[in-house]
């Protein structure tokens, strides 16, 4: 009876996994070098090994059909570990965490320089750049996919450089229609 049981929760679990859809993550470094061929938008999820909100944007939002085939289709996606101490070249300037520390790896470390260079403020942080690597807009804390979807079509269609006020903010946000589903 137990072998059933388990053999019947392995299978629910693979298959729940095998559904999930996945965004093609890569290297900010990698994504830099492609804008260079094929410009494009950038998509920087800025995370911690320690972050629940991190791991809850992960399999809520960013494993979202919807979100996953936008994301793959309109952006180059990147996954940045805010205190890792991967070596990253932007606008000509090398970024590392010299006060990584390996062994809390899995805990709270030092804050990468990238990080700190963009003035990030808590994790998780959805950042985005534009087709010239220029930074555009820190979004903090966790996002549903419906809550996402504003953001990454307001990005994309370059709307936030229409918008001047707060008002103006609120009539688009108003207006908004979101379409992705919410699993």
């Amino acid at each position: 009876m137990k072998k059933i049981l388990l053999s019947i929760i392995a299978v629910s679990i693979l298959s729940t996994t095998a559904n999930a859809q996945k965004i093609n993550w890569i290297s900010m470094n990698e994504a830099l070098a492609l804008q260079q061929k094929n410009p494009k938008k950038i998509m920087v999820d800025v995370y911690t090994n320690w972050c629940g909100p991190c791991k809850m944007l992960d399999k809520q939002t960013f494993q979202n059909e919807d979100v996953a085939n936008y994301v793959n289709e309109n952006f180059y996606a990147v996954k940045f570990n805010g205190e890792g101490n991967e070596l990253l070249t932007y606008k000509e300037n090398e970024f590392t965490n010299p006060d990584y520390d390996a062994s809390k790896a899995k805990t709270r470390n030092s804050s990468h320089q990238f990080a700190d260079y963009l003035d990030l403020r808590g994790y998780p942080t959805i950042a985005f750049f534009d087709e010239e690597s220029n930074f555009i807009y820190p979004l903090t804390g966790f996002y549903k996919p419906n809550e996402l979807e504003f953001y990454l079509k307001l990005f994309i269609k370059d709307k936030h450089k229409e918008i001047k006020t707060k008002e103006e903010f609120q009539e688009y946000y108003n207006a908004f229609k979101p379409v992705f589903k919410a699993k």
